[in-house]
């Protein structure tokens, strides 16, 4: 049988670095194909060259038996070939109907661009409006909207860089049901590139597992455990504490008290908090984006916000972050009134924020990886207003080395980095500036299964050391392994809390749908 993609001897450097060195893969036709690696893998780089957005130093692609020689993205959609990319592309100031429109050709049409994409929508279960502004949107919802402008083509080949991230459960097994149809009945091939090694065993027929730039092996998902899948990917097995650990932020399951998860930690009724949200209200162009929102959070406690993306979470970290203001009520550190709103005023109180969108709001991607890491610690590295470029460069090469961040250099550009190790390098900022208050919008996502294993030690660790932490996530299994207590969010309020030993699947599943538990 001839692939439906062949890539042959595939090897690519970046400043003399290698990013893929001899790489084969082989795809089928009619085959969902899935393709691991922990970040900075390789696996972006081969993708890329694929869709014409980088050119290998050596190299052969064929497609469907047929050599193609793919120099940019419209020459690999002239052949079939579309990727959801992990990192949206879109244009926030116009409609999701005009920025679908503006991958097309031709005549504009709003009435059958619009009508394609409530039709695709519908055909996978992925709730998009399109008269809305995308700048209004969330990121999951923004993600959805690449998802439909590629169906909308009907690919010979689609490639999908974690596009269940920012879905729900349910969105990505409508997903996922609608890409076996698609590759079923559509002559279309899927390549998969996931860290959800659970979602990888169910999905895939085959995979492609690389690390450090190479194909390391090739496996049959189905026939090959999640522990060994894993033991692919980082090189080595994860310790014993950590395999519940990340069998449940990867969707293998959720550990029970005990096996991996932390202990919850009984809160005082008397106990101050360390950060107090009362009747939060706030709106963004018009609307309510939070709505007498009311939180509290106690030194060594984790508390998890759960809820359907859309339902304010951006705003409950923005409001954090010191980015929004509020129309009524007030935020406390340590029973201080913080003036959000103002920028620097939530870090000054001592909040850390890792936001969800890190390339927008989490990191400067013009700026060296060192200069990133130094964000959040400049007065401790100044003198007289000056920063020393040593005590710099030995606090980054430090959080490099702490965090395990692929690169080669300190001083090379943040836009140079894998979305994985962006997103370390945020971390590492964050949360080595010692804050009182942690907040962790969707932290997990687009890391590899040993960087969520010490993403949540880190997490327990700094709970243990009496920081207040805040865990934002769409992931219910990562939301009951680590929290203590449980809010979810609804419409921009929180709409009920349980303690971790009250929660399961169905009452947080009512609260998420706005019905009191």
């Amino acid at each position: 049988m001839v692939p439906a993609l062949r890539m042959a001897g595939i090897t690519k450097h970046f400043n003399g670095v290698p990013a893929c060195l001899d790489v084969d893969l082989e795809v089928a036709p009619g085959e969902i194909h899935g393709l691991l690696g922990q970040n900075g893998a390789g696996k972006s780089t081969l993708m890329n060259i694929l869709l014409g957005l980088v050119r290998p130093d050596r190299g052969e692609v064929a497609l469907a038996g047929e050599p193609a020689v793919i120099r940019d993205p419209n020459a690999a959609r002239a052949l079939g070939v579309r990727m959801v990319h992990q990192h949206y592309s879109l244009i926030p100031t116009l409609s999701v109907w005009e920025n679908v429109v503006l991958s097309s050709e031709g005549r504009v049409d709003r009435d059958r661009t619009i009508g394609q994409i409530e039709e695709v929508s519908e055909r996978f279960g992925l709730e998009v409006s399109p008269r809305a502004m995308v700048g209004d949107l969330s990121v999951g919802e923004q993600q959805r909207v690449e998802l439909v402008t590629c169906l909308i083509d009907r690919p010979r080949l689609l490639v999908l860089d974690e596009p269940t991230a920012v879905l729900t459960r349910q969105e990505s097994r409508s997903l996922f049901t609608m890409l076996r149809g698609l590759v079923e009945q559509e002559d279309c091939s899927v390549i998969l590139i996931s860290h959800n090694l659970a979602e990888i065993t169910a999905v895939s027929n085959r995979a492609t597992v690389m690390r450090g730039g190479r194909v390391v092996s090739r496996v049959s998902p189905k026939e090959t455990p999640v522990a060994e899948l894993a033991r692919h990917m980082i090189g080595r097995d994860l310790p014993g504490p950590a395999q519940a650990d990340v069998a449940a932020a990867i969707g293998a399951g959720t550990a029970a008290e005990g096996e991996g998860s932390r202990q919850a930690r009984p809160a005082a009724a008397d106990e101050a908090p360390v950060l107090s949200i009362v009747g939060a209200t706030a709106t963004s162009d018009g609307t309510r984006a939070l709505d007498s929102l009311d939180l509290e959070i106690r030194a060594g406690e984790i508390v998890g916000v759960a809820g359907v993306e859309g339902n304010g979470q951006q705003w409950l970290s923005a409001l954090l972050a010191g980015s929004l203001s509020l129309q009524e009520g007030e935020v406390r550190v340590h029973g201080k009134r913080v003036a959000v709103g103002r920028p620097g005023s939530t870090r000054k109180a001592g909040v850390g924020v890792v936001p969800e969108d890190r390339k927008t709001s989490g990191c400067i991607l013009d700026m060296s990886v060192a200069d990133n890491l130094a964000l959040a610690g400049l007065k401790s590295l100044s003198r007289a207003g000056v920063v020393s470029r040593r005590k710099l460069h030995s606090l980054a090469e430090r959080l490099v080395d702490d965090f395990d961040i692929a690169v080669a250099s300190v001083d090379q550009p943040m836009r140079s980095l894998s979305g994985g190790n962006q997103q370390k390098v945020v971390l590492a900022r964050e949360m080595s500036a010692q804050p009182a208050v942690l907040v962790l919008a969707q932290p997990t996502r687009g890391l590899d299964v040993g960087a969520v294993a010490d993403l949540h030690e880190r997490m327990r660790q700094a709970a243990a050391s009496g920081v207040a932490v805040l865990l934002i996530s769409s992931d219910l299994n990562e939301i009951m392994q680590l929290s203590d207590r449980i809010a979810v969010i609804y419409r921009g309020r929180i709409q009920g809390e349980l303690a971790r030993a009250e929660a399961d699947p169905e009452r947080l599943g009512l609260l998420m749908g706005g019905v009191s538990a």
